[in-house]
């Protein structure tokens, strides 16, 4: 049976969304604006990359649709398409790290050695509203991160400022820490910070990304 011309142009714009996530700095990319929107210059900052690479990679996520953009005088925005976006990137690691074995030997390099078992969302939100059990809520991400969406009610104190401030923080509560998702690192230095300083800490078993998709209440805002 000959193949038909249309099925392969179907396949071949499949492969295209494909090849746009086969690079390591264009998912980081894509893992910094689902904490929100950024400028080229800000995302090329945070991915360590210099401009003109990050800008590069990221026409190649617009071109195959994953990301959106505005103009702010001679400035330009990225933001992801849409919640699906986001969708998509969390499925690619969760998959990768339940298929590949050195996906989870890479995970607990990077992320250290485990902290103490986490909280889940839904478990988190109750005890958020829950006036008898009070809980801290630090959310370690930068500020600009923090701004763009954060849960309500959150703190925030930035990972890199944490040591400095952690005398802000109550002695007698327990505190859970979240950061940009389940991969984050952010979360577990920080909650290894607050315990060697006495502190009740735990992490929120992912992040800020699962936590809106999941379609928990966000903030915005300082």
């Amino acid at each position: 049976m000959d193949r038909s011309p249309a099925k392969t142009r179907l396949y071949e714009a499949f492969a295209t969304c494909g090849k746009a996530l086969s690079h390591a700095s264009r998912l980081e990319l894509l893992d910094l604006l689902s904490q929100g929107e950024r400028s080229v210059d800000a995302l090329a900052r945070a991915a360590a990359l210099n401009l003109t690479t990050a800008s590069s990679h990221l026409q190649v996520l617009k071109q195959a649709g994953f990301v959106e953009t505005r103009r702010d005088g001679v400035k330009i925005y990225y933001r992801l398409a849409g919640d699906d976006v986001a969708q998509l990137l969390v499925l690619l690691r969760t998959t990768a790290d339940r298929r590949r074995a050195d996906v989870g030997a890479a995970r607990d390099a990077y992320l250290g050695t485990p902290t103490a078992t986490g909280i889940d969302r839904d478990e988190l939100w109750a005890r958020i509203n829950d006036h008898d059990a009070p809980v801290v809520v630090l959310d370690v991400r930068p500020d600009e991160e923090f701004r763009a969406g954060h849960i309500p009610g959150a703190v925030s104190i930035p990972v890199d400022e944490l040591a400095d401030r952690i005398t802000e923080l109550p002695d007698d509560a327990d505190i859970v820490v979240y950061c940009r998702g389940e991969y984050c690192v952010y979360a577990h230095d920080a909650v290894r910070t607050l315990t060697a300083g006495g502190h009740r800490a735990i992490r929120l078993n992912d992040g800020m990304v699962e936590w809106r998709l999941a379609g928990h209440p966000v903030s915005t805002g300082p």
